[in-house]
């Protein structure tokens, strides 16, 4: 068995979906009508911070949380709002956007090179802290 390797699941998913580099998102950042959809590990939130006033969607929930009928939906993925998926280098969101695309979602761009080029393009962030119990 040949197992299809995760860097070609990424490249298939790039030429299935758009992208969009820093200057184009934060035009749409700055118009206020595009969600921001993180994608990151909650651990990866607290070291780095996410864009301000993006929703946090960890990865294994997404399809749950667009999904309409799931009770995990949550009403922000609504398909008439835009969106703007990113993780820290766009592979994740990536794929991300592609399953959003199948599901029926039409407004779904991919943030190119994630939130690591939007910290080094000085882009907004805002610090996450985890609360310990």
């Amino acid at each position: 068995m040949t197992i299809k390797s995760c860097f070609s699941l990424v490249q298939e998913a790039k030429r299935k979906i758009k992208s969009i580099n820093f200057k184009n998102a934060m035009k749409l950042y700055n118009e206020g009508e595009t969600i921001f959809i993180d994608l990151r590990d909650i651990r990866e939130l607290e070291k780095n911070g996410k864009i301000k006033n993006a929703k946090h969607v960890p990865r294994g929930m997404l399809e749950f949380w667009i999904d309409p009928k799931s009770p995990y939906y949550r009403d922000y993925f609504d398909s008439k709002n835009k969106f703007i998926f990113y993780c820290a280098s766009g592979w994740r969101s990536s794929l991300s956007s592609k399953t959003a695309l199948e599901m029926g979602l039409i407004n779904v761009l991919n943030l190119e090179n994630g939130i690591d080029d939007w910290i080094k393009q000085n882009g907004p962030v805002e610090k996450i802290t985890i609360k310990k119990n």
